[in-house]
């Protein structure tokens, strides 16, 4: 396999009622995160590097360092539930207002990473992301 060329940023649910449910998330999310990088891209999943550290710092900060995080990837993948997680909404805001292609279809992902590759060789215009509503 090629090395990976593009970063994508899993979202989803991460808090929930306790720990089992954040437990179920996080590898819910993970889940999608190796789903992406069996198809060659590399996936910064937020869930798995935090999913210990509940109760040491604020929420704010965490929600702040993953804004940072989300600003250095090439794209955002949605896990298929992300609509009910207010955090994963604002990620979704964030990656819109600073042209972050976002993807709910592993299948729109690798066509627009194809696309990015091709236009970067010189052969097509990349198509414009593909996030439904």
């Amino acid at each position: 396999m090629k090395p990976p060329t593009k970063l994508v940023y899993i979202a989803g649910p991460y808090r929930d009622a306790n720990a089992w449910m954040v437990h179920c998330n996080v590898n819910h999310a993970e889940s999608l995160a190796m789903r992406v990088a069996r198809r060659g891209m590399m996936p910064l999943c937020p869930h798995t590097n935090t999913r210990n550290f509940n109760g040491t710092l604020t929420d704010e900060f965490w929600l702040a360092g993953t804004m940072l995080i989300l600003s250095r990837c090439d794209a955002m993948m949605l896990t298929d539930d992300w609509i009910t997680s207010s955090g994963a909404r604002a990620e979704v805001e964030y990656a819109e207002a600073n042209s972050i292609p976002v993807f709910e279809s592993l299948d729109d992902l690798c066509a627009w990473r194809d696309a990015q590759a091709a236009e970067r060789n010189g052969e097509v215009e990349s198509p414009q992301r593909t996030r439904a509503g």
